[in-house]
């Protein structure tokens, strides 16, 4: 009796790991819902590369943000719940003194498609840029950033640049 017990339990026990489907684990190298990439210009040199330092990027409304230091190359998310991204690119916003913070405002336009991955990751959404206002720059006095091009208007991966802003 002890002897079908055992190999009861083996069966059992095997059968266990057995039922497992490969979807019911998500990879670390699966795909997920990718950022705008947004590249900086020198606005006198439109073909070079210009780092950006100090800079702060946060939505309205909210009170914690993104901040980079010394980058050409950021990457900055969209909303995935709405079809409109306002993001404050804010010059010395990641500097301690708030007295000389210069904010320009991007709206990003776009739709949505989600995807669906698998059973365990869920979906990842992508956007494509509207062609008309798919990035626009809010003007003021002050305007730090002079112009914005976009350069690809599909966002379905981080592997190329999606906008050039030039400053």
């Amino acid at each position: 009796m002890k002897k079908y017990s055992v190999i009861a339990l083996m069966v059992l026990f095997s059968v266990s790991f057995w039922n497992c489907e490969k979807d019911d684990l998500c990879a670390e190298s699966t795909p997920t819902t990718p950022r705008v990439v947004i590249e900086f210009y020198d606005n006198n040199t439109p073909t070079v590369l210009k780092s950006v330092t100090n800079l702060g990027i946060i939505s309205p409304g909210f009170t914690e943000g993104l901040s980079f230091n010394n980058v050409s190359k950021i990457v900055a998310p969209l909303k995935t719940s709405e079809d409109v991204t306002i993001l404050n690119f804010i010059q010395n916003g990641s500097d301690e003194d708030d007295m000389n913070d210069n904010s320009d405002q991007i709206t990003f336009n776009y739709t949505r498609k989600d995807i669906y991955i698998s059973r365990a990751c869920g979906y990842k959404t992508t956007f494509i840029l509207n062609d008309v206002n798919g990035v626009e720059l809010q003007t003021d006095s002050d305007n730090w950033i002079q112009s914005i091009t976009v350069e690809n208007t599909s966002i379905d991966n981080e592997n190329e640049t999606h906008v050039k802003i030039y400053f």
